[in-house]
């Protein structure tokens, strides 16, 4: 009796349409592999009931979700055999191929095409396999480019090429055409915005007053848009040409064959609003979270760091980092959270005031408008002082430093030490304490795992389950035991973030030789 052979279908159609329908090309691709499948019974080849459907997805990329999957089956031993209509089904790039036959062969699987004769088990079927992929690969790319420069050609006599159509429009003959009510919301938005002259404060203007955006039904059924306006789809919205009667290909703007809802002289006024609005932004000015050290700031090796920013999850994370010029090798970047060293450079400024400022005099001019970045007003109130130093900052691997120069050749330099630290996978730079607590910014895993500790070992004394832990592994709750009982005032430290700058939660979590006696604790941990 044959050896039993586990065969999975995968099918595959590059575009969603027809796929509505009650017999669609998967159903046929499917039919075909599984007469194929039945006509090798004797080989003891078997179907598995699990459907590997990839409907409108490109064969471009092995990011799709039908074969994630069955590839994830292969690498689980669940499939023998991968049967599919045409070998393009599965792949048209050569090199995602190969990726493909690297892992059938990891773990003894095979690949078989029901209309052409190829087993990627013998040398002979993979070159077969390879010069057919070349020539999907080529086929591909040329139809690529062909549709790129259709598009471009298109674009240059200012015609429609599709996507979904803009607020203020309608699809008439494949020709873009105003309609009338939306237009008028269209031309409102870009007058309210020159009068506002703020993003944040047009966003709430319109959602208060109930503007959406364009709502659009698809032969599907699927209903997309009709939601209040974001600040990123706003922009977006302010910043494209169509309303002003033109397209955009890439970096260049055409005439198109649509009217134009506003002019263009208004739509410039608005790109130079939103152009002065981002560098006021990146400068500081106005802004919520502003940028203190935009141009004073410089990483070890010299060079400018400047300010940006990254979202994950609507929360906003600030970062310097450090500035290439065009063509200059990025190797070694410099990239530290915004905030951490903003504080270490408000700590050294402020430092600088208090200590050496008492016997300057009191009429100097302000040079770079460092004082009303980084000082403490109280300070300067008092103090009467300003400023005539060419100031700027230097970022090093264990401190910050304040370099002050003067036209008279005088020079004022002060450090702050400045440990850059792992907290899982972002870095954090780590300041020495001001006094006990005054300053300090408690470490929030550290926190987190001092008040887990506390439970755990509330749990085990008293012998009742608590929900908020009694879920973990025991391994973990043991890790957790043991920070329960570390010495009172290494636990008040770590509350009061005066903790050493190389003590992170990873390390206590895994502190397996952390020693009972409190005072050998604190000299294992470094708070000695």
């Amino acid at each position: 009796m044959a050896e039993k052979k586990r065969c999975a279908i995968y099918t595959r159609k590059s575009t969603e349409e027809g796929l509505e329908q009650d017999f669609n090309s998967l159903d046929a691709q499917r039919e075909a592999c599984a007469a194929y499948i039945l006509s090798q019974a004797a080989e003891g080849w078997e179907q598995v009931r699990e459907h590997y459907d990839d409907g409108g997805w490109s064969g471009g990329t092995l990011d799709r979700p039908g074969l994630r999957q069955l590839l994830s089956d292969v690498r689980s031993s669940k499939i023998d055999i991968i049967v599919v209509y045409k070998v393009d089904r599965l792949t048209r790039s050569l090199a995602d191929f190969a990726k493909i036959v690297e892992i059938l062969d990891e773990h003894e699987a095979s690949f078989v095409s029901v209309t052409q004769a190829f087993n990627t088990t013998n040398s002979m079927g993979r070159l077969t396999l390879n010069v057919l992929l070349s020539f999907a690969q080529f086929e591909r790319e040329v139809t690529g480019e062909r549709i790129r420069d259709k598009i471009a050609a298109s674009k240059q006599k200012g015609m429609w090429m599709g996507g979904p159509i803009p607020l203020g429009y309608r699809l008439e003959d494949r020709k873009l055409l105003i309609e009338p009510d939306e237009a008028t919301t269209v031309r409102m938005i870009f007058d309210r915005y020159c009068e506002l002259r703020s993003m944040p404060r047009l966003v709430t203007e319109l959602a208060r007053e109930g503007v959406r955006t364009k709502q659009r039904t698809y032969k599907t059924g699927k209903v997309v848009g009709g939601i209040p306006f974001g600040k990123g789809m706003l922009g977006a919205f302010l910043k494209n040409p169509l309303y002003t009667g033109r397209v955009k290909h890439n970096d260049n703007i055409y005439d198109g064959e649509h009217d134009a809802i506003i002019s263009i002289e208004q739509f410039e006024r608005v790109q130079e609003i939103l152009k002065d609005n981002g560098q006021e932004w990146k400068l500081g000015r106005r802004a919520s979270n502003p940028s203190l050290l935009t141009s004073l700031l410089a990483d070890p090796d010299g060079r400018p760091m400047t300010p940006e920013h990254t979202s994950r999850a609507n929360k906003r994370y600030r970062y310097y980092a450090t500035r290439f010029e065009p063509g200059e090798d990025t190797g070694a970047p410099w990239r530290v959270p915004a905030g951490d060293l903003e504080r270490a450079a408000i700590r050294i400024f402020q430092q600088w005031l208090k200590r050496d400022v008492a016997g300057e005099a009191d009429n100097i001019i302000i040079r770079r408008d460092l004082a009303d970045r980084l000082a403490d007003q109280t300070i300067l109130e008092q103090r009467k002082v300003f400023l005539d130093y060419d100031a700027r900052f230097k970022l090093d691997s264990d401190a910050l430093s304040l370099i002050m120069d003067k036209e008279d050749g005088k020079k004022v330099a002060m450090s702050l030490p400045a440990l850059l630290v792992r907290h899982g996978k972002e870095m954090k730079l780590a300041l020495p304490p001001e006094g006990h607590t005054s300053g300090a910014d408690p470490d929030p895993t550290l926190m987190r795992l001092v008040a887990q500790a506390m439970a755990a070992q509330r749990m085990i004394l008293k012998g009742t389950d608590d929900p908020a832990i009694s879920s973990y592994s025991k391994r973990y709750l043991w890790q957790l035991l043991r920070i329960s009982w570390l010495a009172p005032d290494i636990i008040s430290a770590i509350v009061e973030g005066r903790q050493p700058a190389g003590l992170t939660g990873r390390r206590l979590l895994r502190a397996a030789e952390l020693p009972l006696k409190w005072s050998e604790q604190r000299d294992f941990l470094g708070l000695s």
